[in-house]
């Protein structure tokens, strides 16, 4: 089974965009993927916290998939950043709901 971490914003948005990753999850889910969901990583004290739960996901996994305002996120471009030197799948989420 693939592993798959959702990468998203969430700083700023309201309810930290947890819909958003929650419905992503629920989708790949369906589809035979093990998702790993940062938005279930419980409160951490500061936005490195939740950054090194993040990237103790991402090493984990085999891809990503991308949320819609990904590239505006600076938690989700230091994830990204990290699966390109480890050479981790990435795409969009709608690229992994089709296929």
């Amino acid at each position: 089974m693939k592993k798959i971490y959702i990468a998203g914003p969430m700083s700023g948005l309201p309810e930290y965009n947890y819909p958003a990753f929650h419905a992503a999850d629920a989708d790949l889910s369906a589809r035979g993927f093990e998702v790993f969901n940062p938005a279930t990583n419980g409160e951490q004290d500061s936005w490195e916290g939740y950054m090194r739960a993040a990237i103790a996901q991402v090493v984990q996994c085999d891809a990503i998939a991308l949320l819609p305002g990904s590239h505006a996120s600076r938690g989700a471009r230091v994830e990204v950043n990290l699966a390109g030197i480890l050479g981790i799948d990435v795409r969009p989420l709608d690229e992994w709901l089709a296929s």
